[in-house]
Parts: C-alpha cells; sequence; structure tokens
C-alpha cells in the first residue's frame, strides 16, 4: 500500500469519477494511516485489519512522508530545484510537496498529478500556496504522460529543470515494462540537471506480516498493487544518475541526525533520488 491514487479511468480535468464508499480504496486508508480525516468507515475497517495483519504499515506510510520532506527541501535547498512534478499525490496532509519547497523557497512551482475523484474534492487545499509561487493541479492517470506532460507546461518550464516526485504510484502498475516505459517518457522529457524522486513497496525488506496484508489487501480493497525487488526498481533509473545512498529503504534515505532513539527502523518501502545527467 501507498499514498498515490492508482492509474485507472483518464476522465476529462472537469469531470471524475463518482467517489465510492462501500470499498475501502488507497489513497484514504493512506489518508487514514498517516491521521487525516478524509476517510469512510470502510476505509478505517479495512485499514485497522491491515495494522493488525501488519503493525508496521503505519510505521511505513509516516516513512514515506518523511522521505518526501527530506528529498524535498534537499532538492529545493542545497540543488536550487524550483520545479517539481509530483505524479500520484494523494490526498493532502501535512507538509506536502508545495508546503516542504515552498518554505525554502517560496518562488518554487508544483503540480499535482492524481486521479482519484476525493482528491479532486480536495484540490483546493493542495491550490494553496505562496504569492512567489505556483500550485496547480491535473486530474490525469499516470498511465497517460503526454497527458501530464502537455498539462503540465502550462505552470511548469519545460526547458528548465523538473524534479519528477513519484512516490507510491508505480506500483499499481502491475506490468513492470509498462512502468518503466512511463518512467522513460517522462524523464525524456524534462532537460538534463532534472531529478527522479521516487518510493516503491518492496517485499526484500519485510518479512511474511509485509506480504500477507498485501495479500489481503489485493482480496478486501481496490487497487491491486504489487511489490518489485531491488533489481526491478533498478530499472527506473537506467537512464539516471542515482544519489548516495542509492536505492535503500525509505527511512534510510539521508536520514535527520539520529534522535534518541538511533538509527531509524528499516521499512519494506524502496527510497531513491537520481538526476538526469
Amino acid at each position: 500500500m501507498s499514498e498515490g491514487s492508482p492509474p485507472g479511468d483518464d476522465s476529462d480535468q472537469d469531470e471524475a469519477p463518482a467517489i465510492s464508499t462501500t470499498v475501502a480504496h488507497n489513497a484514504r486508508v493512506w489518508n487514514y494511516w498517516l491521521g487525516g480525516k478524509d476517510h469512510y468507515p470502510v476505509d478505517r475497517e479495512v485499514g485497522n485489519q491491515v495494522l493488525e495483519i501488519f503493525p508496521g504499515i503505519g510505521h511505513v506510510a509516516r516513512a514515506d512522508r518523511a522521505f518526501l520532506g527530506r528529498a524535498v527541501r534537499y532538492l529545493a535547498g542545497e540543488v536550487g530545484m524550483r520545479q517539481f512534478l509530483d505524479i500520484g499525490t494523494g490526498l493532502p496532509t501535512a507538509d506536502n510537496t508545495h508546503e516542504v519547497a515552498q518554505r525554502v523557497a517560496p518562488d518554487s512551482r508544483i503540480v499535482y498529478i492524481d486521479n482519484d475523484p476525493l482528491v479532486l474534492v480536495h484540490a483546493r487545499a493542495l491550490l494553496i500556496g505562496t504569492v512567489e509561487g505556483a500550485t496547480d493541479y491535473i486530474n490525469a492517470d499516470a498511465r497517460n504522460p503526454d497527458k501530464i506532460l502537455l498539462a503540465a507546461a502550462k505552470t511548469l518550464d519545460f526547458s528548465q529543470p523538473i524534479a519528477i516526485m513519484m512516490l507510491g504510484v508505480l506500483n499499481f502498475v502491475l506490468d513492470t515494462d509498462e512502468a518503466v516505459a512511463i518512467v522513460d517518457r517522462l524523464v525524456g522529457a524534462v532537460p538534463a540537471g532534472s531529478y527522479l524522486v521516487l518510493a516503491h513497496p518492496t517485499g526484500e525488506l519485510g518479512g511474511e506480516e509485509n506480504a500477507e496484508s498485501m495479500k489481503f489487501w489485493n482480496e478486501n480493497a481496490t487497487p491491486p498493487i504489487t511489490a518489485r525487488s531491488r533489481q526491478e526498481v533498478t530499472r527506473f533509473f537506467r537512464h539516471l544518475e542515482l544519489l548516495e545512498p542509492g536505492i535503500v529503504s525509505c527511512s534510510h534515505w539521508r536520514p535527520e541526525p539520529p534522535d534518541v532513539d538511533g538509527v531509524p527502523a528499516e521499512v519494506p518501502q524502496f527510497g531513491a533520488v537520481a538526476r538526469k545527467p
């Protein structure tokens, strides 16, 4: 499970599919685990059942969100990145991409991409940014990168570097070749000096509880998801230069200085940042 919304019906931007409150949905369950308010009883029920199977899933959700914050702060701060394309953003919670980036650089420009109807309902919350910068929300499907690129060009300058954020969205594209092709198309459209920030669930860093929880999810909620190995995730970066420490548990990607609890616990979610040469 992860926070982004899955590819699905690529409706027109002004029209979104009806919100179903009878089947648990990934974006809403993730929001529940993060302590948000945008979920329904069925989401909380399934979310609690997953927690019983895999108590660490809440920690995975928080580690994923913290990884996003560290990556965006690094790119906006040390790298000087001023443009972000966040695909599969999920429901707004605390420290969204535009909030983190514009806290560092108020003139940052951010475009959010998602196709979940509840995210569309809450899009206005995502659009509250700084006067100096810009934010936009586009209702689009991750499986349609050409539409994403065309729409994002209204806010972002594709002659300048862009950070592509894909946290918890490629796990909804069950075919790995298709997922790699999506990344290749997006990366191919941005100039040298751009970055890819990616998070993806894996079975290599978790035990039987994690595998069992994913099986339960695919049988009882929507949409189906898949974990990937390090070798499979490496394919997403085949045209890029991975930053240190490479593809690691997202909680171990450049963690903040240890507090009294020491080194952060490993979670079964890969995280990596790479630069386009």
